[in-house]
């Protein structure tokens, strides 16, 4: 089966998206399918951002800077007519979007030069992202609405990673067929990097860590805040990640008073993720924004009890009194925390937390992902399935 996944994020930027595609893109390859991945040159050089290159499967489009829409982000640079008019030569069964801006339009036009089913998965509730386009948050959300419906009801079907999203995409309008399927991380390398792990010292206050992209909406300013005060004040806290927010992050941290307490590692590179999850005890997270987070899962893969900010989004991943907490103030926040400090509770949350991340392993959402192509009608891959069940 051919399949062209487009995305406006890719290696070696880290954020979500970039994971979930690349866990995706390996499986579908091992399992024996042709992929090809048309981005944007994000981080490999200015020759590259300006001309554009393909390098082994992928594709990078020539783009520029749109820093002033979503810090971080870009958008093409010239037509890309020459890349475009190599995948429709290619001729795939399926085109696999993965973000809702420029590389889109060219999933768009590849599906309809070329009769392949156009799928998308919505990664980002973007009414929570408001802050970075509209000062009124309810025009963001009602622009928001608009922006996704003009999107999605150009595909022929939609994916999301938690059923929020698909209430949410429903209350929007949205009319096309929409299917969950939870974004799947590579459980092995997580299992693999906590044969390294240190225990902590009996009697050791217990080690916080947090990972992701330092902005606004993560509300990682709610966990500094609660570290400063009496409760907070054994506990320390490790930060793994970068983005805009974080010169605010570090000044409020020193204001705060927490100096050592509060360390900020800043980005690491994918292959060095699972090692840093062995540096903390306890995942915590406090934002409100995620659509699913992957980074819940590989904390759990990694065997570190969670506790985090109660959301929808959570429903059967984080599961109260078992794999860890959702917490809805401060009080329960705590109350977790001094749970875990029993080295019996937290042993059995630990490994209750592995077991529960198996569920979420890159290799059924690869089998998931496939199925979605099934139901959405990829004739081509219907026609190769037939004969080779003729021939069991």
């Amino acid at each position: 089966m051919k399949i062209l996944i487009t995305t406006d994020w890719y290696a070696p930027s880290v954020n979500g998206v970039v994971t979930s595609v690349l866990n995706l893109e390996k499986k579908l390859r091992e399992q024996g399918h042709q992929v090809r991945v048309l981005t944007l040159a994000q981080n490999r050089g200015s020759q590259w951002r300006q001309q554009g290159k393909h390098e082994g499967n992928v594709w990078y489009l020539p783009s520029v800077g749109a820093g002033k829409i979503y810090p971080g982000a870009r958008s093409v640079w010239g037509a890309g007519r020459e890349f475009a008019r190599e995948m429709i030569a290619w001729k795939p069964d399926v085109v696999h979007s993965q973000c809702e801006f420029t590389t889109f339009w060219f999933a768009r036009k590849i599906a309809r030069a070329t009769g392949a089913r156009l799928l998308h998965t919505y990664h980002t509730v973007y009414e929570d992202y408001t802050h970075y386009f509209s000062p009124n948050r309810t025009f963001g959300k009602k622009a928001a609405a608009i922006f996704s419906r003009l999107v999605l009801g150009r595909v022929d079907g939609v994916i999301v990673p938690t059923v929020k999203v698909k209430r949410l995409l429903e209350s929007y309008g949205v009319r096309r067929p929409i299917w969950t399927v939870p974004s799947g991380i590579d459980c092995g390398k997580f299992a693999d990097a906590r044969m390294e792990r240190k225990e902590r010292q009996p009697g050791a206050p217990l080690r916080l860590i947090t990972v992701g992209r330092l902005a606004r909406e993560k509300n990682l300013e709610e966990l500094l805040i609660w570290l400063a005060g009496t409760k907070g004040s054994k506990y320390r806290l490790l930060v793994v990640g970068d983005g805009p927010y974080r010169p605010h992050l570090e000044a409020l941290s020193e204001r705060l008073g927490l100096g050592s307490r509060a360390e900020f590692a800043g980005m690491v590179s994918p292959e060095q993720v699972a090692a840093w999850y062995q540096k903390g005890d306890v995942f915590v997270c406090a934002s409100r924004s995620e659509t699913q987070g992957l980074t819940y899962l590989e904390a759990l893969a990694a065997g570190l009890p969670a506790v985090c900010r109660a959301d929808e989004c959570l429903e059967g991943v984080i599961l109260d009194g078992r794999n860890g907490w959702q917490y809805h103030n401060r009080t329960e926040f705590f109350d977790a925390l001094e749970h875990l400090e029993d080295p019996q509770v937290y042993h059995h949350m630990a490994l209750q937390a592995r077991v529960s991340a198996a569920r979420f392993d890159s290799e059924r959402f690869a089998d998931r992902i496939l199925e979605v192509y099934r139901k959405a009608g990829a004739i081509r891959f219907l026609k190769e399935t037939a004969v080779k069940e003729q021939t069991v």
